[in-house]
């Protein structure tokens, strides 16, 4: 028996056409220069909202793990802010006094010990080399040391300056633990809401990526951060110990530092050693154990902390690192500073992604399909 159907015939639902490659890149690129420039206009304004995000960040797997112990997560997540607050009240009650006197000292002394190893360097050279540097450095040269000397305590003025400024009540203790406080309260249901924003066509591909850019990070930020914390007390400690003046300032100076490889380990040996040289000489044994406290860092760093803490497959790689520190620091700020990791990664995750989308297409293996 057949079958007829009455009344109109029913149209499928005309099929929308896909967004082309380029207006899609046109779009993506005008929204990171609208994001660059909002950084670059209010990057004093949302310092305590970015750094209320990465300490977010930073708590959410203890956040978690509280959890997992039974609590729930409004509960936890105030007790993991009030002790990263208490933490930091201590840490600036106790530091930022003593810092600052050693500052202030340092920016003083800074041209005698600068001239002092001019004068040490220039007494112990032998040789013809050492006659060409005392003919070579007359005392007009005693001007660019004095230069030197000023220019870098304007640096470290400045730092100071910052620094004050950084930790203020506002934005560091109060704004800051707040925003984060939120975050961490809706952290997984943001994640969820952004989740449900993904074209469902490109899903799996982009929770890829972002799982991939959250080892990345997650894997360099949280494991950094710890190897800064203990390479911090390991210098401090070890310049007090010998009696290395301003240890406590070099020693936080270099652990900060060491958030870009090696750069905190070869400016706290130069700060260290010079400081121990103008110090102590004749006596050589003070700079040489200031020296070995450096070397002994970078062994413990490179061969315990890294591999441990860090581990080897971050997909970050130092000199792409270094670049995105120092030009996101010189173009936001501090803001730059703390948002260069993250987007080192995403970006470091991207070119990769990009890279095997290309080696798999046609246009690279030669396989075209008709």
């Amino acid at each position: 028996m057949s079958t007829m159907t009455t009344g109109p015939a029913l149209n499928p639902p005309p099929s929308r056409k896909p967004i082309s490659l380029t207006k899609q890149l046109i779009f993506w690129t005008c929204a990171l220069l609208v994001l660059a420039a909002l950084l670059w206009l209010l990057n004093e304004v949302l310092l305590p909202f970015i750094a209320g995000m990465v300490l977010a960040y930073l708590l959410d797997p203890s956040v978690r793990r509280l959890q997992k112990l039974g609590l729930n997560r409004p509960i936890a997540s105030v007790v993991i802010v009030v002790l990263v607050i208490v933490l930091l009240a201590l840490g600036l009650i106790l530091l930022v006094p003593a810092l600052g006197d050693q500052i202030h000292a340092f920016m003083e002394r800074l041209p005698q010990y600068i001239e002092r190893i001019r004068q040490l360097v220039q007494q112990q050279s032998q040789g013809w080399l050492g006659q060409y540097i005392g003919e070579k450095l007359p005392e007009a040269q005693k001007g660019v040391a004095s230069s030197v000397a000023g220019w870098a305590a304007g640096i470290l003025g400045s730092i100071w300056s910052g620094g004050k400024a950084l930790v203020s009540l506002l934005s560091l203790v109060i704004i800051t633990p707040i925003v984060a406080f939120y975050l961490l309260l809706d952290w997984e249901r943001m994640i969820a809401k952004v989740d449900s924003w993904i074209p469902l066509q490109h899903k799996e591909t982009v929770r890829g990526l972002a799982r991939e850019m959250d080892a990345a990070i997650s894997g360099f930020v949280r494991g950094q951060a710890l190897v800064c914390l203990i390479l911090g007390v390991i210098y401090s400690v070890g310049l007090i110990a010998i009696g290395v003046n301003f240890g406590l300032l070099i020693g936080l100076v270099a652990a900060f530092l060491s958030f870009a490889p090696y750069i905190g380990t070869i400016t706290g040996f130069i700060l260290a050693v010079g400081v121990a040289l103008a110090q102590f000489w004749p006596d050589w044994t003070m700079p040489a154990l200031a020296a070995g406290i450096f070397i002994f860092g970078q062994f413990i760093e490179g061969n315990i902390l890294q591999p441990l803490l860090v581990g080897k497959e971050i997909g970050l790689h130092p000199v792409w690192l270094m670049f995105s520190l120092i030009a996101f620091g010189v173009l936001f700020g501090f803001v730059g500073l703390l948002v260069a990791v993250p987007v080192a990664a995403a970006i470091g995750v991207l070119v990769r992604f990009m890279l095997r989308q290309y080696l798999a297409s046609p246009f690279y293996t030669g396989n075209q399909q008709g």
